[in-house]
């Protein structure tokens, strides 16, 4: 391997080390997922609370029955970034996932640069979505009349400050982490399954009242402008540019697609179960493709039930799909809402703390991190100490950061993510042309370039206030690799190869 080693822009990891035992740091993690496994995985994270809520909203503010289509339109630009993800994914089969991809295809520093949002994509999100389900699990006790006693009151179902719900959950799922990705994997098929269960009942119950004349006059008229925010920072870059958005009409259709799009984030997580992955050239494509594909069938589903129910006028925003039951005396289908939503927000943050794991130890093991966080342990040959450390932050972020008010924070580092595998795949193809692929985007470059514009679309709909937070994020995370990635990395010391047997640690 020949790397300049004088500066990091001109490191680039070669395609061979990336998925094999390489310099210094190369550790792998056992083998647990066999195909139908990635497709849970997928499913765990992509439906959460927001199935019950998300087609509702739009509905009622942005685009009436027209949200049906506005989840397809969601559902392909989300495609086309899992297409371009299925090819990398199947050309370098590991842990690290997007951060790998960019290491080996452009180099160090952008390779940290990605490394570095997704760390706060899944930071952040494990810590908004666990103060999520804190909410939904205090609701639920409360609709089922659990008195909750005098002095645990003020402690439970919290929008900020220390809230007792959201710590049990994270210490909970962290440790069953810890204990090793069978233990997880099998609290995940269970609660999944019950998820499922959750959601084909509304779809079911909710089928039954379906009202095709609600449906009529699918895409709306335009209405006006939609309201702006006082505040000029949480106006969208497209609103501050070019006025916000009309409600209603094919407008109101294309402005609900990004908030949308946003329901089916988390499919690349799977990417990060490849090195645990039964021959994941070849699985771990399909599987992000596949539970990708399912999750937009269910959320287009409930939409339709949702809007089928009661008329778009009618909708009640703030508990949309519990209001429509209601309307329709079906009351005791709040109770299983309310279980779907704390299931599905179970399994979101189990998978976020895997996949974030993951990444951290690819980054750890790299030497870009602390190398100590790339150590396996003996006894459940996973990256426990890598585990632990997130989640002590997860809970601290959760517990000291208003975290509900940055849920685009997430969205962000997630798009930045995807417009770097879109242009990789189109870079690859040009610089690597005869590496082993799995899988191969067709009409490659023009879904690559379809998905660049579809990702930067997408993130021209985040408020400017986002932008500024993720900008200084991005800078104080340069700032921590020049500091100590950049003369640690295992390219840079010119580490020589590791006689660690895969699967053990150094003492």
């Amino acid at each position: 391997m020949s790397a300049d080693r004088s500066t990091s822009i001109g490191r680039r990891l070669p395609a061979t080390a990336a998925t094999g035992l390489r310099t210094g740091a190369r550790r792998r993690l056992p083998l647990v997922y066999r195909p139908r496994d990635l497709v849970v995985l997928g499913l765990g994270v992509m439906i959460g609370a927001g199935i019950f809520s998300i087609a509702g909203r739009q509905a009622a503010a942005v685009a009436g029955p027209g949200v049906v289509l506005s989840f397809m339109i969601a559902g392909i630009a989300s495609l086309l970034a899992a297409l371009c993800y299925a090819e990398l994914s199947s050309t370098m089969p590991t842990s690290g996932s997007a951060y790998t991809y960019t290491y080996v295809i452009f180099g160090e520093v952008w390779a940290w640069v990605i490394g570095w949002a997704l760390i706060l994509e899944m930071e952040l999100a494990a810590a908004v979505v666990s103060r999520a389900w804190s909410l939904y699990a205090a609701q639920t006790l409360s609709d089922f009349g659990v008195r909750v006693p005098e002095p645990l009151a003020g402690m439970i179902g919290q929008t900020s400050g220390f809230d007792l719900f959201t710590l049990v959950i994270l210490v909970t799922l962290t440790a069953v982490v810890a204990l090793g990705a069978r233990v997880g994997l099998r609290a995940l098929w269970i609660f999944v399954a019950a998820k499922l269960l959750a959601i084909g009942a509304v779809i079911v119950v909710g089928a039954l009242h379906f009202d095709p004349a609600n449906l009529e006059g699918k895409v709306p008229a335009p209405s006006g402008p939609a309201p702006v925010e006082t505040d000029f920072l949480h106006t969208t870059v497209l609103g501050a540019a070019f006025g916000e958005p009309h409600t209603f009409g094919w407008f109101g259709v294309f402005a609900a697609a990004p908030a949308i799009a946003f329901a089916y984030i988390g499919w690349d997580i799977v990417a990060t179960a490849s090195e645990e992955a039964e021959d994941a050239s070849r699985t771990i494509p399909r599987g992000m493709i596949r539970s990708l594909v399912f999750a937009t069938v269910l959320y287009i589903a409930v939409a339709l039930v949702m809007v089928g129910m009661i008329p778009y006028e009618r909708i009640d925003p703030a508990a949309p799909l519990s209001a429509a039951f209601r309307h329709v005396g079906e009351g005791f289908m709040v109770h299983v809402i309310n279980i779907g939503a704390v299931l599905g927000l179970t399994t979101v943050v189990l998978v976020l703390l895997v996949g974030q794991t993951r990444v951290l130890f690819s980054m750890a093991r790299d030497g870009l991190l602390p190398r100590g966080l790339a150590t396996l342990s003996r006894r459940y040959h996973t990256p426990s100490r890598a585990t632990l450390v997130i989640g002590a932050v997860a809970v601290l972020l959760a517990q000291t950061v208003p975290v509900l008010t940055l849920e685009q924070m997430v969205v962000i580092g997630t798009l930045f993510t995807f417009m770097f595998v879109a242009a990789g795949v189109i870079m690859m193809r040009q610089t690597m042309p005869d590496l082993d692929r799995g899988f191969r985007v067709p009409l490659s470059p023009a879904v690559p370039m379809l998905s660049v514009a579809a990702s930067l679309w997408l993130m021209m709909n985040l408020q400017l206030i986002t932008w500024v937070y993720f900008t200084g994020w991005m800078i104080f995370g340069l700032v921590v690799y020049l500091l100590y990635g950049r003369s640690h990395s295992v390219l840079a010391i010119g580490a020589g190869p590791d006689r660690t047997e895969p699967g053990r640690h150094r003492r």
